[in-house]
Parts: C-alpha cells; structure tokens; sequence
C-alpha cells in the first residue's frame, strides 16, 4: 500500500461564525480523506486566537504565533472581527499579520455562480459565468504605511496619510500570476483593473507594468479597465469576464461585488497564497464574523467548502477539489440551502448534505 499523505493543516477559526464554518469545512474534509482508502489524511492543529483572545491577553495572538504557524502545510481560516474590538486592531491584528508576514501575495477568489441560487444578475439564468478575481495581497492601498499626527492642535487639527504603495516587483509577479492562470482556463484572458487616469504614479506603474508582462503572453487576451468602468462591467457584461487582476483595494471590492452577483457572500471561498511555498498559504472564506447570527447555526459553510478545496488544489489533489465542488454543487442544486440564499437549512444541514453527496 502507498504511504498515506498527511497534510498538518493550522486552524484558526477567530471570530463569530469562523467557528462553525471552520468546524463544518473540516468535518467534510476528513470525510473526504476518509473515503480515500488511506491516499491523504489531515493532521488539525487549533489556535484560539481572535478577539476572546484579545480580551484575555491584549492581542490577536500570541508574541510567536507566526513562528508556531510557519512549519504547517497550510492554515485554515474563519473569520476576524467582533464589535468590542475595533476593526482595524482585530485585521491588523491577526489575518494582515499572517498574510504581510508569510508573503501570502496572491489572493485568488473565485466567483462561482451555484446551481439551485438564484443570482440577482438576469443574465445568469440563460448564460454560463465563471470568472476569478486575482488581488494583489501584499502592497497596494493596504500596505499600512502612513501615521496620525498633530492630535495636540485640539479638536478638528489632527491630520491621518494614508500612503498606497506600488512596487514594480510587486505588480509584476501578481500579474505574471494572472496571465498563467489564464493559460488553465477555457477562456484565454486576463482584465486588468486601475484608476490610473487619478492616480497617476503608482497606478500607472501598474498599467507599464501590465503592458510588458503581456508582451511575454500573446496567446493570452487582454484588456486594461478603469474601476468605476470594471464595476459596470460585472454587472452588465459578465460574460466577458475571466480572470480579472487588481490592487489590493480595487480587488477586494470587486470580488465581493462578484460574489454578491453569485447571490451571497456566503458562497464566496479564497486563498490566500505563497506562490514560492517559503511559508504555509492561508484559506478563508470571503464573508466576515457575522455577529447577528454567529452562535445560530445560521451561517453558510459553503465559502469555507469552495476555500478548502482551493486547498485542495494546492496540496497538488485537483481531483479531489473537483469532487468537493461536484458535491457542493450537488447540495445547492438539490435546494438545501441557508438563509443568506433564500433556504431554511442550518450550517449542520448543509454540512451533513455535503459530506453524503461525497459519500452517495
């Protein structure tokens, strides 16, 4: 018998609805490797960290949680952000300081639209859309750089930069990532998104720097696009979409419109990834902690699913990401769905549909 494959997965599930979503993707994921005859297997470490951590301690996670996380295969994320923290300390915090720090520069997000949820694009019913939206992840407009100053003027004197930065070197290994990836779709082309006729510096080294990757990839299809025009362009041309890379800024609202357009930001999966393999790529699904359901058994675990089979992929099993999505396809097709589209199935429901349409 080949000696099984054991994948030592770190999983982190945070805040609000992160705990069932995590809970959910892994108890389907171990009844995947369970049906494998032994071929992989998956090795869970949990971290408790978030913001119950930050009440306890004053931080998101430990002084050495990167060097605790660093030797894993991969980590597997729910969610960050609670109301008794503030927004920015709970990111910066934990998920910003796990992706700046592990170089996790690629963030892929697919945007898959699901048979049996019905998406609030017309289009979707008559036409097949599939695209995937690649953001740069380690640069950009969330680079953190920048300060607060001039608090001793009083009231209305205090002065915030806020400072993007543009790299050639950053821009151009995640667009040279864009165009190979292209070269595995049906679709041949590659969108790239800017406001550069505003921002005139940074984004127009983007745009340069677009140009001449392109001149390695004739093959591939082209075309560069203004945000604002891109936005219009999801919703009213779909069609013409299929890989589609942005800043950092402009591909996290893009994405989450797409994922929107799917139908919820429940269904929406990423990755979070070092191409290099110098340190372990991160899997989370789109949406956040959700608060108002967190606790319920409300919550859609198919963005944290659609997240663990672009670990799947990642860990070299394409067929067995491909059997995951057949099953979530499977679930949502045979209409056992959340709330958040239109069902009444709880997170256990779906989780339970899940792991027997592997099974069936």
């Amino acid at each position: 018998m080949p000696e099984t494959r054991t994948f030592r997965i770190a999983a982190i599930p945070a805040d609000g609805v992160g705990a069932e979503v995590v809970a959910s993707g892994r108890a389907v994921l171990d009844a995947l490797a369970h049906g494998s005859d032994g071929a992989f297997a998956f090795d869970w470490a949990e971290f408790p960290w978030g913001s119950d951590y930050y009440a306890r301690t004053g931080k998101m996670m430990a002084d050495d949680g990167l060097e605790q996380l660093k030797d894993f295969d991969a980590i597997y994320f729910g969610a960050v952000g609670w109301p008794t923290v503030p927004d920015h300390i709970s990111l910066w915090g934990l998920r910003l300081r796990i992706c700046q720090n592990f170089d996790q520069w690629a963030n892929v997000r697919p945007v898959h639209f699901l048979p049996g949820v019905t998406s609030p694009l017309r289009k979707a019913d008559d036409i097949e859309l599939d695209w995937v939206v690649v953001r740069e992840n380690s640069e950009g407009e969330y680079a953190g750089l920048g300060g607060r100053n001039f608090s001793g003027r009083g009231p209305g004197g205090e002065v915030a930069v806020q400072s993007a930065l543009f790299t050639e070197v950053g821009c151009e290994r995640i667009i040279r990532f864009a165009f190979d990836l292209a070269r595995t779709r049906t679709r041949r082309k590659v969108s790239s998104v800017t406001k550069s006729n505003a921002q005139q510096y940074g984004m127009v080294l983007w745009d340069d720097v677009f140009a001449r990757v392109a001149a390695d990839y004739p093959d591939i299809e082209t075309e560069s696009v203004l945000v604002d025009a891109m936005s219009a362009k999801f919703v009213l041309r779909p069609e013409d979409l299929s890989v589609v890379v942005a800043s950092n800024l402009h591909a996290d609202i893009l994405s989450d419109l797409g994922s929107a357009l799917a139908g919820s930001l429940g269904l929406a999966a990423s990755a979070n990834l070092n191409p290099e393999r110098r340190f372990p790529s991160m899997f989370e699904p789109v949406h956040g902690s959700a608060p108002d359901i967190a606790g319920q058994g409300l919550a859609n675990p198919i963005g944290a699913v659609g997240s663990a089979a672009l670990m799947l992929e990642h860990f070299g099993l394409p067929d067995q990401a491909a059997r995951l999505n057949k099953a979530v396809e499977t679930v949502t097709g045979a209409g056992i769905l959340t709330r958040d589209v239109g069902g009444t199935a709880t997170t256990d429901q779906v989780t339970k549909a899940l792991i027997d349409a592997l099974n069936g």
